[in-house]
């Protein structure tokens, strides 16, 4: 059986000190973004295109 839960994951800048984090975990159709600050079975996400992400990263990285 496989599984389809998301596979989250943190920015390798983020700390172990679990301050101001977002994780992030990517499909084919969506990037699922939360606050990893948030308990995970009932965080709520934010869904995007990655065609969305793609931009947002572009601009960030300037």
């Amino acid at each position: 059986m496989s599984s389809t839960a998301p596979q989250w994951f943190k920015s390798s800048y983020s700390g172990n000190e679990g301050a101001a984090c977002l994780e992030a975990a990517v499909s084919s159709t969506t990037i699922h973004i939360r606050d990893s600050k948030q308990n995970p079975s009932d965080a709520p996400t934010l869904r995007i295109a990655p065609a969305t992400w793609a931009s947002f990263t572009e601009f960030a990285s300037r």
